[in-house]
């Protein structure tokens, strides 16, 4: 089942994206999945955003870790690349890059994925401290043909203050 970001937000999407289920395209711990057709060797491009209540104790580092040992734990091996501090003193941000193999279809299929993880707090209550997980998953080939609307999006990305 589809999870839930604990705070409202509001993003836009790049022209040529489209929403999709997550349960139904096999994300499901993701609250939103984006699609960039066409597939590539039978993979499609996409964006996922995920969200989880985190405590001011815990670094951004200690996040992204959590997240390859789920990744390692689910496809074996996960080549870490560069992995940056980014934002503000307010807004903390961490990107990092990062190579695993998949099975698709029957065959080895390499997923390059470009995961950035944003420190936001809850409009409603500021003791609340969220890390939003925005991942652009993509084989090498179609890569940077995607990054540049990855990072549109994650322009978009802000609390909802109608909420």
């Amino acid at each position: 089942m589809a999870s839930t970001i604990p705070v409202p937000i509001q993003f836009s999407l790049p022209e040529g994206w489209q929403s999709a289920p997550p349960d139904e395209v096999g994300a499901p711990d993701a609250a939103f999945v984006a699609l960039r057709p066409p597939a590539s060797n039978g993979f499609t491009p996409n964006i996922t955003l995920s969200g989880e209540l985190r405590g001011d104790d815990v670094p951004l580092a200690q996040v992204a870790d959590e997240v390859i040992a789920r990744l390692e734990s689910s496809v074996g091996t996960v080549q870490l690349g560069r992995r940056k501090e980014v934002g503000s003193d307010d807004s903390p941000g961490l990107t990092q890059a990062v190579r695993m193999p998949i099975t698709l279809e029957g065959r080895k299929q390499d997923v390059v994925q470009f995961q950035v993880f944003i420190t936001m707090r809850d409009t409603s209550d500021a003791s609340r401290k969220v890390v939003l997980h925005a991942v652009l998953s993509s084989t090498p080939d179609r890569f940077e043909a995607v990054i540049g609307e990855f990072q549109t999006f994650l322009s978009t990305i802000k609390p909802d203050q109608a909420v």
